[in-house]
């Protein structure tokens, strides 16, 4: 990106689902161009103008890849800007607006998506209302967001690798469903909503009926209705918009009740229509036996003809049918139900799933007409066996937490500092002066943010604080206290204070250890931060017994995957590395990535770290290629997590420069 664009960022005009983005340079000076904007608006949800080539551009690279972007262009700039942003998968359909037909005819013939081309503004409009009629009450050319898991078979014992995304996904998903919805958030919603379709008067005037008239149990009736509830929601799951899931969450608990309310009772078939792109069907061939989990609420119909009637042709997607076998006695399983009475279509026959429900992908074939029939069979969540694990987070989870602060420790979890920043300084503005405790919990919250985000001055700010007001409302060996004692010293360690650092870790881990005896979590934890001192100071004898030590006391509290085995694995290779171990560094770093790779997303600093332990103990090998291959992963995930002049990204970049420069 060059320096003189400015970046585009998602604005409440970027909720929706599909928009159009029209380019030509007089398209904001033209009078007739003017009109020709107000009556397009008239016929689609969202208009973008550009009348900048580079600008349109970068705006289109700025979305998510389950956006829809309709273009309009003019003929001089559509010659310029389609070679550019014609494979880009938002770009459904190209629309050319031109004065000499015949002329932009002879460069369009080549790209598949250009619909149409018009000199009369009436063309145009007509062209556009032609192939939205051709879309009946169709919703299968939108992204179906899946997340498909590895699994394997060995010793006749089924296995199943379910990764960081869908523990993450599933936890925050809890927690929503957990949370009451107050009146100033559903009003914040209706503004965004209006904001959103400010220049929609139809869609306004759903806002205020939504506004005025919704009900719990009309959540079925609004979701299936295809207006700014559907698209909103939609685009939020797909995105994983954190504000707009909370804001929309009593619509999520509402969905799902009713669902539990109607839930099926016998077997079934439904299937559903989906266009999807090449690259999202190779994804599903790589998964036959395996699992997915659907992201998003699931819309499918017991009529096969009519799921199939809604697969349109198409040059630039594939045609899928998708054949999903259901059994209502599964344990485990969340709800789904025939929802026809309660639908705004009742025509439909629509089986409606609960979103984050799994299923196993059985087969795929590809018939004569160029149709291809995926067949799902729904799975309990009771069978996969990171259910101990997802169990135990939830567990923690609910630990006597308010609700913000709880959705900010999920958050905080999947790596999401920023957002889980903003909801425990929400949570902190709402509590009375007197609310010392929870008061205490948001300062400690915040401060374990400012350290992931390596603001430590205001990590020690914060920390003292919460100790502060602990001190005076707690007793003395409070395992709070302690909690807190242990933060701080994180901080020091960081800082290089590793004196102060020792110190307080062991105020805590005498705390520990009077509290709840030896063999505890929290003695572990304290065990395992020691030896990080006595790590940087060099004592790797006393680091690597406190390392091993730690690693005892976890494996008999915690699940196989759990994060926290990671840590220790990590940490003991780093130990064999600085012993001249390299071979058994890298044992353990892998078996450290391969429980990240369960337990955590994929985004995670944490796996970037080990990433980047992987790639030192390469470079120390003479192994450039495969060193600068695992640094540049770790880059990506830094880059994306924190700032360019966090300490993660600046050594990081140092490594690969480092690196690179032994490879030319």
């Amino acid at each position: 990106m060059g320096a003189t664009f400015r970046r585009f960022t998602p604005s409440t005009s970027d909720l929706k689902s599909s928009s159009f983005v029209w380019l030509d340079d007089s398209v904001n000076t033209l009078q007739e161009s003017i009109d020709a904007q107000q009556r397009l608006r008239l016929l689609i949800n969202q208009l973008k103008t550009f009348e900048n080539i580079d600008l349109c551009e970068e705006y289109i690279k700025s979305l998510s890849e389950s956006d829809r972007i309709v273009l309009i262009v003019s003929g001089t700039l559509g010659q310029q800007i389609v070679p550019r942003v014609h494979e880009h998968q938002q770009i459904v359909a190209i629309y050319v607006y031109c004065g000499n037909k015949e002329r932009n005819e002879l460069w369009t013939k080549k790209f598949s998506k250009v619909r149409g081309l018009a000199v009369q503004l009436n063309d145009l409009i007509s062209l556009i209302q032609s192939d939205q009629a051709k879309q009946p009450y169709d919703r299968s050319a939108e992204p179906l967001t899946f997340t498909s898991f590895n699994s394997n078979v060995a010793k006749e014992k089924l296995t199943v690798g379910l990764n960081g995304q869908f523990l993450h996904s599933q936890l925050l998903i809890d927690c929503l469903l957990q949370m009451k919805s107050t009146t100033s958030d559903i009003d914040e919603l209706i503004s965004i909503c209006k904001q959103t379709y400010e220049k929609d008067k139809e869609q306004l005037a759903l806002v205020q009926k939504f506004k005025n008239e919704y009900s719990s149990n009309q959540a079925l009736h609004w979701y299936t209705r295809d207006s700014l509830v559907y698209q909103m929601l939609n685009k939020a799951l797909r995105e994983q918009n954190i504000h707009l899931l909370f804001l929309f969450r009593f619509l999520i608990s509402d969905l799902q009740n009713q669902l539990k309310k109607n839930q099926c009772s016998s077997r079934l078939t439904v299937y559903r229509g989906q266009l999807m792109w090449n690259k999202e069907l190779n994804t599903l061939k790589h998964s036959i036996g395996e699992l997915i989990s659907i992201n998003s609420f699931l819309s499918t119909s017991l009529d096969r003809q009519l799921a199939y009637k809604f697969l349109l042709e198409s040059k630039d997607l594939e045609r899928v049918l998708f054949e999903i076998e259901v059994d209502p006695q599964l344990p485990d399983i969340k709800p789904f139900a025939e929802i026809s009475s309660l639908s705004f279509y009742p025509r439909e026959k629509e089986v409606l799933f609960m979103l984050g429900s799994i299923f196993r992908l059985v087969n795929m074939s590809h018939d004569r007409n160029g149709v291809w029939t995926i067949k799902l069979t729904l799975f309990s969540d009771h069978d996969h066996h990171l259910k101990a694990i997802l169990n135990h987070m939830k567990s923690e989870n609910k630990q006597n937490k308010l609700d913000l602060i709880m959705l900010g420790d999920v958050l905080q979890r999947m790596g999401k500092y920023n957002e889980a920043e903003e909801y425990y300084r929400r949570c902190l503005n709402g509590l009375p002066s007197n609310d010392y405790h929870n008061i205490s919990t948001c300062y400690y919250a915040l401060g374990r943010v400012a350290d992931s985000k390596a603001d430590y001055e205001s990590s020690l700010k914060w920390f003292n604080k919460s100790l502060n007001i602990d001190m005076q409302i707690l007793k003395q060996n409070d395992p709070c206290i302690a909690n807190t004692h242990n933060s701080i010293a994180n901080v020091y360690l960081t800082k290089g204070n590793y004196e102060q650092a020792l110190e307080s870790y062991n105020k805590a881990l005498k705390i520990f250890q009077y509290s709840f005896g030896e063999d505890n979590l929290n003695v572990a934890l304290c065990l395992n931060n020691i030896g990080v001192v006595y790590q940087q100071l060099k004592q790797y004898s006393k680091a690597i017994n406190h390392y091993q030590n730690a690693l005892t006391i976890r494996k008999n509290h915690l699940p196989d995957n759990h994060a926290d085995l990671g840590a220790s694995y990590n940490n003991i290779g780093i130990m064999h590395r600085h012993l001249g171990h390299s071979d058994q560094a890298l044992e353990q770093y892998n078996r450290a990535l391969k429980i990240y790779k369960v337990s955590l997303p994929s985004n995670h600093t944490d796996v970037a770290m080990t990433l980047e332990n992987i790639g030192i103990v390469y470079e120390e090998k003479g192994n450039w290629k495969q060193a600068l291959s695992y640094y540049e992963e770790a880059s990506t995930i830094y880059c994306e997590a924190f700032s360019s002049t966090h300490p993660n990204v600046v050594q990081i970049k140092q490594s690969i420069q480092r690196v690179s420069s032994k490879l030319k």
